[in-house]
């Protein structure tokens, strides 16, 4: 009997030994979560230049929660960071918006643009659901 399991046992690793890993749902996962920690530090960045907050790669890190390893190996974030920090160096807090670049300024526009954008779609639910809550005190009455 023993000898029957040593010879499954075999089979059985000679089974995971030429057995393909099914790695498309990793790899799929493994991207969507990328792509969602680039989505975080673009609005985090958005947000700072709008608030006028110091930008670097610790404060970007630390407000759009990603690894510091993220921040320097992704090569677009980097030379983004790199240059609004270089563009508020020796630059107080309210001559920032005085010395914008072109980039700057369309990403605070886009900033802007995308919570006028959410505020707006707020209020139309907020009315949307203000007109139900009316209709049911109605039909209290």
């Amino acid at each position: 009997m023993q000898e029957n399991k040593g010879e499954n046992m075999s089979v059985n690793n000679e089974n995971k030994l030429t057995h393909k890993r099914e790695t498309k749902g990793i790899k799929a996962h493994a991207k969507k979560k990328s792509e969602e920690a680039y989505k975080r530090v673009d609005g985090a960045l958005r947000e700072m230049a709008l608030n006028k907050e110091p930008i670097n790669f610790n404060t970007v890190m630390k407000k759009a929660n990603v690894s510091k390893g993220f921040v320097y190996q992704n090569q677009e974030i980097r030379e983004r960071i790199e240059k609004l920090r270089d563009s508020q160096k020796g630059i107080k807090p309210k001559q920032v918006k005085d010395k914008m670049t072109d980039n700057s300024k369309d990403i605070l526009l886009a900033a802007k643009t995308k919570k006028i954008k959410e505020l707006e779609d707020e209020n139309k639910n907020l009315k949307k659901e203000l007109e139900v809550l009316r209709g049911k005190l109605y039909d209290t009455l």
